[in-house]
């Protein structure tokens, strides 16, 4: 009998892997002309069974997508899945538009039968739609199985353009005897709001085959969920669905709970900072609760809902049967002492306490009285009458149909002028770009006078309160809007050479470092009176990747970050899934590129 050989099986893996596909994934490349797409171009050329390409974190302009669309045409027959994640940074929204077409032309012409499409992080607007539109009613789209376009910047004209587009194809393809059975459907951070969701809504109602559905943050309230909730409820394979950080409430906890049931292999529901309050995770608990449905159910994260004591046994009681639970996540609410004892008694009663999150940001008042529990459905309700004007406000980003940036003023009079105290206190796209400041004398002097205004020693507290104000605007380096990333990467890049050369002088290096891991939440704060990160952490990590490459950006911030980001996630409970994963390993490549060179 011959002997094991791994390395042999590995190349042997290796070889398969390569010849299947092509990968230029994160490779930094600016294609502009033909000529720049050369070694593109002869990869795909030369690969005998094209399944698969990978163009992530490149970026590609229209001669340069034209000359890699020829290629396709030649040799594309047999590609499955297009991984085309961040491939146009920096380019304008006119060139994005061409260089989808150009792609889906070559695609369709070469007979292409696409099982996964992934566009996301490529801030292409409603107009990039348009280029899209015609690749998705196209035949090439009728195999679909999983479409990203998380993080593109469509807004409610892009989410309508996008519900036509995909209900053109559904038409198309049952035309033609091949009917789109679309699985995944990823369309996170894209302002859709309630008319994009009502949109989406009813292309989810035709389809019937999706399993897993993602939209967080996209400035949704109760009739945009109400919509989804029916729209979703034709679709009984459902594994995976995930609302995160939209205006859900108690009338949308309200119609989920009633689609529940017809989600039988429900394995993953995240309706985390929805606004759910006490009210509507009773509504949750009771559909939840109901035995026997949804035995798959493996992880729930109602987090930072302000759920109230009164939640905390209707809750644990719910996932009493779940014998698959693995994480239940309940930090950032309103149970109190009282709440949180109840939470781990009634699950360890029931052997689910291994589930149990973290509940460390707890947000209760220790001292509330049992009179203002039972006054907050009263309160909740006249909050639930505010919804729909949620978002209806000068602080509201959005786009027109050609994709450019606009305000929803609702007869509100434009501001014309923001200042720093308005933008920090909530710091939005649109107040970014009516902020006036150039330099960073504005922000150095704001910051002096709120360590002085709170009578605390300012050597110590500057660079603390420096680095929370830099993360406010770095946050927005994540946005799909270009003229708001361009902004904010240009203030980040002025704040942090500002924050490092007073490090220096000061000799507030080792503060500086512990801060700005303190505010990237890779290292917990021992300062109990330090507030919860509440702003977005992708897009600080991704202007970092820039950042760490200045030369002010001292070389043991750049190793002390490194080390932290290389650092396994420690969890005593249960296994989690890290949300920002993917900006924090684009961050490592960049580090340990520049360590290298």
């Amino acid at each position: 009998m011959s002997s094991f050989n791994l390395t042999e099986l590995k190349d042997v893996l290796k070889d398969n892997t390569e010849k299947t596909g092509i990968s230029f994934a994160k490779r930094s490349l600016k294609l502009d002309s033909e000529e720049d797409a050369i070694e593109v171009v002869k990869a795909i050329e030369e690969c005998p069974h094209l399944e698969f390409l990978n163009l992530e974190g490149n970026t590609l302009g229209p001669l340069a997508a034209k000359a890699v669309a020829e290629a396709l045409k030649k040799n594309g027959t047999l590609l499955k899945r297009a991984l085309w994640k961040d491939m146009f940074t920096s380019r304008s929204k006119e060139e994005i538009p061409r260089a989808l077409e150009y792609f889906g032309i070559a695609l369709s012409m070469a007979g292409t039968c696409l099982t996964e499409l992934d566009l996301s992080d490529n801030a292409f607007g409603p107009i990039g739609v348009k280029g899209l539109a015609n690749l998705l009613i196209s035949n090439t789209c009728y195999s679909l199985r999983e479409l990203r376009l998380n993080n593109n910047g469509l807004g409610i004209f892009g989410g309508k353009m996008l519900a036509k587009a995909l209900l053109d194809c559904y038409d198309n393809s049952s035309r033609d005897g091949t009917q789109l059975a679309l699985r995944v459907f990823d369309a996170g951070r894209n302002r859709l709001e309630n008319e994009g969701a009502e949109a989406l809504a009813c292309v989810f109602k035709k389809l019937t085959t999706l399993e897993v559905v993602a939209m967080p943050q996209n400035g949704i309230c109760h009739p945009g969920i109400i919509a989804l909730a029916e729209g979703l409820s034709a679709n009984p394979g459902l594994r995976v669905l995930n609302l995160n950080d939209n205006t859900v409430g108690p009338k949308g906890a309200e119609a989920l709970a009633k689609a529940l049931p017809n989600f039988p292999a429900l394995e993953y529901l995240n309706l985390g900072d929805c606004l759910l309050k006490t009210k509507g995770c009773l509504i949750l608990a009771e559909a939840l609760g109901i035995k026997g449905n949804h035995p798959s159910l493996t992880e729930l994260n109602l987090s930072f809902n302000e759920i109230r004591t009164r939640g905390a046994t209707p809750i644990a009681e719910a996932m009493a049967d779940k014998k698959l639970l693995a994480n239940l996540l309940l930090d950032g609410n309103a149970f109190g002492t009282e709440g949180r004892a109840i939470l781990r008694e009634s699950l360890t009663q029931c052997e689910r306490i291994d589930s149990l999150g973290t509940l460390n940001e707890d947000e209760s008042d220790e001292d509330e009285s049992d009179e203002d529990e039972e006054d907050e459905d009263e309160e909740e309700d006249e909050d639930e009458d505010e919804d729909d004007d949620e978002y209806v406000d000068v602080d509201e980003d959005h786009t027109n149909e050609n994709g450019d940036l606009i305000t929803n003023l609702q007869g509100k009079k434009a501001e014309t002028k923001v200042t720093l105290p308005d933008f920090l206190k909530s710091p939005t796209g649109e107040k970014l770009l009516l902020l006036k400041y150039e330099s960073a004398q504005p922000f150095v002097e704001h910051v002096k006078n709120l360590v002085k205004d709170n009578n605390v020693p300012s050597e110590f507290k500057f660079t603390e309160e420096f680095m929370k104000m830099i993360m406010n605007v770095s946050s927005l380096c994540g946005s799909g809007y270009i003229d708001v990333r361009v902004k904010a990467e240009s203030l980040t890049d002025i704040l942090y050479a500002e924050l490092f050369e007073f490090a220096v002088k000061h000799n507030q290096i080792t503060i500086l470092n512990n801060a700005l891991l303190v505010n990237l939440g890779l290292l917990k704060s021992e300062d109990k009176s330090t507030g919860k990160i509440d702003w977005n952490l992708e897009g600080c990590f991704k202007a970092l990747e820039k950042v760490s490459q200045r030369e002010y950006f001292l070389p043991q911030t750049r190793d002390t970050l490194k080390f932290f980001l290389e650092k396994p996630v420690i969890v005593t409970r249960a296994k989690i899934v890290d949300p920002f994963q993917d900006a924090k390993l684009a961050l490592r490549h960049v580090l340990n590129r520049s360590h290298t060179t």
